[in-house]
């Protein structure tokens, strides 16, 4: 059976990274997945490795007293220390060819002390936190490199002739099925629904939540997931009787909440000005068939022009979501589904499957 040895930025969580999805949809290949520790105090890499998936086993990385190369014995005797851990479950696995799938510029300095057969890189954020000679290394040494949007691309391709446009995806088939459960959720509410579904970040920039909950009173805004205290404007949403944190919920119900929402809204993180990456999440209300308003970056290209509503003012942002709101959804909602469909993280794992076994990568 094939092997994969994946090095994930994220840890193996119940709502997945993309990393996960990929994962576990490479049809007929053996995964062993190290994800990083929690923080210098984790012991969970002294435990037995998960098995998560018939064919994936996860392990946890030791951590490392450092990521700072100023400190560079320390650094290195990190790194050292994770790549003889790696080795030691490599060799109880008795994996010898393996592909190596790295999916962080930090990753670069364990390809010294590792033997494997061919390195993929797939970039799917601006890691701009981190030195540039470490993503160009890391890059330059890999056989193929994954871009997750056209600028990140373009970054990449002075450093590698073999880079493939790899965009996010989506669970297609559970949230485009619809929901038959959905009118239990928030029954005392009969006004317009407009929902957003994700982590609300400390950088993620309400202003326009804010904005429209004070210009439609008429409205009810929904913000599901896991809530960061520190967000600026929280203090002011709260305010609001007609904004709800309906806080976590599980993947399964996540469909739910979006079949209970007239209008799916997407908001801008601060950290990541002008990023043409398209969230997860984007994809997730395509599949819905769900109209969409999403803020933009001044001058940014609006993504799916046609089934999507861009806005780059607040004002514009309460207009289109009106539009929006009062649209005959006979005739696009299955063309955002469509969309959806041509995501779905099966066609990626395809994808990235096919190209490796074209070049013989796999």
């Amino acid at each position: 059976m094939k092997q994969i040895v994946c090095l994930s930025c994220k840890p193996w969580r119940s709502i997945p990274s993309r990393t996960q999805h990929l994962m576990t949809r490479m049809r007929g290949v053996h995964v062993l997945f190290f994800e990083p520790a929690s923080g210098r105090s984790d012991r969970s890499w002294r435990k037995a490795g998960r098995r998560v998936r018939p064919e994936i086993t996860v392990y946890t990385l030791p951590p490392a007293p450092t990521e700072d190369e100023r400190y560079l014995p320390l650094f290195r005797m990190g790194q050292r220390r994770q790549a003889r851990f790696i080795q030691k479950q490599l060799d109880r696995h008795r994996v010898r060819d393996y592909l190596l799938w790295a999916t962080s510029p930090v990753h670069v300095h364990l390809l010294d002390h590792l033997s494997y057969n061919t390195l993929v890189y797939d970039c799917d954020r601006d890691w701009a936190d981190l030195p540039d000679h470490w993503e160009g290394s890391l890059a330059r040494a890999a056989d193929v490199v994954f871009a997750a949007s056209p600028d990140l691309l373009e970054q990449l391709s002075p450093c590698s002739a073999n880079i493939a446009l790899l965009p996010n995806g989506v669970n297609y088939s559970l949230f485009s099925h619809g929901s038959n459960n959905a009118d239990r959720l928030l029954p005392d509410i009969d006004t317009p629904i407009f929902c957003w579904s994700g982590t609300v970040y400390a950088d993620l920039n309400l202003a326009p939540v804010v904005y429209a909950a004070a210009k439609k009173p008429e409205w009810t805004f929904l913000l599901v997931g896991r809530v960061d205290r520190d967000n600026p404007y929280l203090k002011r949403l709260r305010r609001f009787s007609n904004v709800i944190l309906a806080g976590p919920q599980p993947l399964m119900d996540l469909p739910d909440w979006l079949a209970r929402s007239q209008v799916c809204i997407n908001l801008l993180r601060e950290d990541a000005p002008y990023s043409d990456i398209v969230p997860s999440r984007i994809y997730e209300y395509l599949s819905t068939g769900t109209p969409i308003v999403s803020m933009l970056w001044p001058d940014q290209v609006e993504m799916f022009p046609d089934v999507v509503y861009g806005a780059y003012t607040e004002q514009a942002f309460v207009e289109l979501c009106e539009r929006a709101l009062a649209e005959d959804r006979s005739w696009v909602a299955d063309r955002r589904r469509n969309y959806g469909e041509q995501a779905a993280w099966t066609k990626r794992a395809d994808q990235v499957v096919q190209l490796l076994e074209t070049v013989g990568l796999l």
